[in-house]
C-alpha cells in the first residue's frame, strides 16, 4: 500500500473515527516525548535513546493522521466541530511539548559535549612530559603516548 493509498483510506473514515485516531496518536506521541524529556533531565541518556524508535513511529503515524485531518477539515468541521477544536488544542500542546523536548535535548547535548571536551583536555594534559632532559630542556613526548581523544558528537 502506497502512502497515497494510506492517506486516502484515512480520509475515507467517518469524522468521529478519524478524530479519535488522531487524538490517540497525538496522546501517545506526547506521552513518549514526556518520558524522553524526563529521562534527559535526569541524565539517563541510554533510556532516552531507547525511546527513539518508538517516538519516530508515533510521529510518523500522527503526521499521516494530521495530513488526513487537514485535507478533510471542511467535512470534519461540519460533522464534528467539537472534536476538531479539541484536536486543535491538543496539537498546540504538542508544539509546546516539542519545544520543551528540543530545549532539553540541546542542553543535554551541550553538557555532554562540554564534559567530553574537558576529558579530552585532561587526557591530553597528562601526556605532556613533566621532566627535563640532560640539556635542561623539557623532553618531547614520545610517539607511544596518547596523542588525543576521539569524540563522537552525534547525540
Amino acid at each position: 500500500m502506497t502512502a497515497a493509498d494510506r492517506l486516502a483510506a484515512l480520509e475515507s473514515l467517518d469524522s468521529e473515527t478519524l478524530c479519535a485516531r488522531a487524538e490517540t496518536a497525538l496522546a501517545a506521541l506526547v506521552e513518549v516525548m514526556n518520558r524522553e524529556t524526563t529521562f534527559l533531565r535526569a541524565g539517563h541518556m541510554r533510556e532516552a535513546t531507547a525511546l527513539t524508535a518508538e517516538k519516530t513511529q508515533l510521529a510518523q503515524d500522527y503526521v499521516g493522521l494530521a495530513r488526513a485531518v487537514q485535507r478533510v477539515s471542511a467535512r470534519l468541521k461540519a460533522e464534528a466541530p467539537e472534536r476538531v477544536e479539541a484536536l486543535r488544542r491538543r496539537h498546540e500542546s504538542l508544539a509546546t511539548q516539542m519545544a520543551e523536548n528540543l530545549r532539553v535535548l540541546a542542553t543535554a547535548r551541550s553538557l555532554t559535549e562540554a564534559v567530553l571536551t574537558d576529558v579530552a583536555r585532561s587526557v591530553g594534559a597528562t601526556t605532556a612530559p613533566k621532566t627535563y632532559g640532560a640539556p635542561g630542556t623539557a623532553q618531547r613526548a614520545q610517539s607511544e603516548t596518547i596523542q588525543g581523544l576521539s569524540i563522537n558528537r552525534a547525540l
